[in-house]
């Protein structure tokens, strides 16, 4: 049984890499699933991964980034590129499906043999991306996609989870959208590489583009690249500055190319992934230990009471759970 569970996994993963895009659905469903052969999958495909390059794309909900994807697949499939996305939506509360299914805006690409589309939910995780992201864009690697565009939910301010996944990080901005101050807080603005401002078609796009500059000027010391992070304005839903865009991507690669630091981004990416997998890992574990005592109730009324604080009361937890 376990033999021929092996060869079928063995054989899911030559179809995947041999291009055949059911293969590569079968296999994303099981990663996001936790499904028991998805470990094994993931093993005999990661060696041939790391081809890729990956581009991440962040911003508020509205903002216009899976229309602006749309845009620029087009523009890469016309160069002879195979791009594949990921788009990641809020979770249904009732289903833990994804609820937006963002790709209905990209619904003129279903037919393309040469591009990827897959919807995932979030399933509660916060960052804007969820747990089996990663894991999804190792196999759309391993299974020949030359670009990656990968878009989070829509984010706020602290949502920065991209930038563990991404070799580019896209922070995309709408004009007229409310308090522009608000939006332009530390933390989501501090991670991207290229700033789109989309929807640049509204009147108060020239105004946006200027308090960018204010805060980017603010922030300029801090990063050490030495790469000058390029506003684009774009209306995408008519293609108009997307051709802009995929220059400024394409000069962005080749900038941390050259440099070596495609390299390094890579290598804290897989760090910060590893602690987080083996910290959601860990959370499941004691989740299920704590479902089986009895005493937790107990416990919980201690902290209710006040005879114990919330963090002794973890402390006893973790020392009591199994391998604490």
């Amino acid at each position: 049984m376990i033999e021929a569970a092996g060869q079928e996994q063995s054989t899911l993963a030559e179809r995947l890499r041999a291009g055949d895009r059911r293969a590569l659905a079968r296999a994303i469903t099981l990663v996001e699933n936790r499904a028991q052969g998805a470990p094994a999958l993931l093993r005999e495909l990661y060696p041939h991964t790391g081809a890729a390059a990956i581009y991440g794309f962040t911003g508020p909900p509205g903002a216009g980034k899976s229309t602006l994807i749309g845009a620029l697949t087009k523009v890469r499939r016309e160069a002879g590129r195979s791009v594949g996305v990921l788009s990641v939506d809020p979770s249904s509360p009732f289903t833990h499906g994804a609820v937006l299914g963002d790709r209905i805006r990209l619904s003129e690409h279903f037919l393309d043999p040469g591009v990827f589309i897959r919807s995932m939910a979030n399933r509660g995780a916060l960052g804007g991306l969820s747990e089996a992201a990663l894991e999804t864009t190792l196999l759309l690697d391993a299974a020949g996609c030359q670009e990656i565009f990968l878009e989070t939910v829509g984010v706020g301010q602290a949502e920065i989870d991209i930038i563990d996944h991404a070799d580019t990080v896209i922070l995309v901005l709408m004009p007229g959208s409310g308090d522009s101050v608000q939006a332009l807080k530390a933390g989501v603005m501090e991670i991207p590489d290229l700033i789109v401002v989309n929807k640049a078609d509204h009147p108060l796009t020239d105004t946006l583009v200027r308090e960018i500059r204010g805060v980017l000027a603010l922030g300029s010391e801090q990063r050490e690249d030495e790469w000058r992070v390029p506003i684009v304005k774009t209306v995408a839903a008519e293609g108009v500055g997307v051709q802009e865009l995929q220059e400024l991507l394409a000069a962005h690669r080749e900038h941390i190319i050259e440099r070596g630091l495609l390299e390094q981004r890579r290598r804290r990416n897989l760090r910060n992934e590893i602690l987080a997998l083996a910290a959601a890992r860990i959370r499941r574990r004691l989740e299920a230990s704590l479902a089986e005592r009895a005493d937790l109730g107990e416990l919980l009324d201690a902290v209710v009471e006040r005879r114990i604080d919330p963090a002794c009361a973890a402390a006893q937890l973790l020392d009591e759970a199994p391998g604490g």
